[in-house]
């Protein structure tokens, strides 16, 4: 005899993790997360968003905001991409299995203010890397 309890605490945590059967686009917020990049500004976590399919397959998008990378913030795109590594190694890469099976490919990005996914926004600055998991650690891969 299955204790109801039990069974609502069971079905509560199935319902809380990210599902990868559901339609559309997928979005956990960022909360706050405040990261220490390796250039040593900070970055926000945006949000984390899945089930959109990239180039490569599967793609799990962890989007990050950073005033650093704006003009004049001192954060310039070579610096930015060895930020970027490091947040797919450091940040991204532990949480992979939060959101399902791996993925085909994880893509990094950094904003100089918050973009709606999908939108076009022609004065932020924004800075993309995409990385594949190969033995453990995030590749770099060319768009």
């Amino acid at each position: 005899m299955m204790h109801r309890p039990l069974l609502t605490l069971a079905c509560a945590a199935l319902l809380a993790l990210p599902s990868l059967a559901q339609e559309g686009p997928q979005v956990m917020e960022g909360a706050g997360v405040v990261v220490t990049l390796q250039s040593g500004h900070e970055a926000v976590l945006q949000d984390v968003i899945w089930n959109v399919p990239g180039p490569e397959g599967m793609t799990l998008r962890f989007r990050f905001v950073s005033e650093a990378v704006a003009p004049g913030g001192g954060l310039g795109f070579e610096a930015a991409s060895e930020d970027l590594q490091q947040l797919c190694d450091s940040f991204a890469l532990p949480r992979v299995a939060e959101f399902g099976p791996k993925p085909a490919q994880i893509v990094i990005s950094i904003s100089d203010v918050p973009v709606p996914f999908g939108e076009a926004a022609p004065d932020a600055v924004q800075y993309f890397e995409s990385f594949r998991i190969e033995d453990g650690a995030c590749q770099w891969e060319m768009f």
